[in-house]
């Protein structure tokens, strides 16, 4: 049986897919498309099921920083692969959920606007390398 997350937990995982989608976002940012790119992520997130969807829907937003995309970047891609070790030892079979949406997240939020611009192709691969899997 799975272990229970903690709220600490939890907070991995959201701010890892949430700011996954925010650095696919601000990779090639416009006005019009944040609407449709929030539309897009909260979609793959509400598709997600058991332990995951709990973690990404429940509970308060992350923090992450506001003064640059570096910045944003040195906690979420840390945070994914956090994410991935926290499944791994608490609930094993929620992984592959977990990358799956992550990346359904990303992609969905590129492919909302003009499609994958090759800035955010890119970003979508660190992202992959992040969550531990083959590029």
């Amino acid at each position: 049986m799975p272990e229970e997350l903690t709220d600490e937990d939890r907070l991995t995982l959201k701010t890892g897919a949430f700011g996954a989608v925010f650095l696919v976002s601000n990779v090639d940012p416009g006005m019009l498309s944040v609407l449709k790119e929030s539309l897009a992520a909260s979609d793959a997130f509400a598709d997600a099921s058991g332990v995951v969807r709990a973690a990404l829907t429940t509970g308060p937003l992350p923090r992450l920083p506001r003064d640059s995309t570096l910045e944003v970047e040195a906690k979420v891609l840390p945070a994914l692969g956090a994410a991935v070790r926290i499944l791994r030892e608490k609930s094993p079979a929620d992984v592959a959920a977990y990358r799956e949406v992550v990346l359904a997240a990303a992609d969905r939020v590129a492919r909302a606007h003009a499609g994958v611009a090759p800035a955010e192709a890119a970003m979508i691969e660190r992202i992959r390398a992040a969550l531990g899997e083959e590029v």
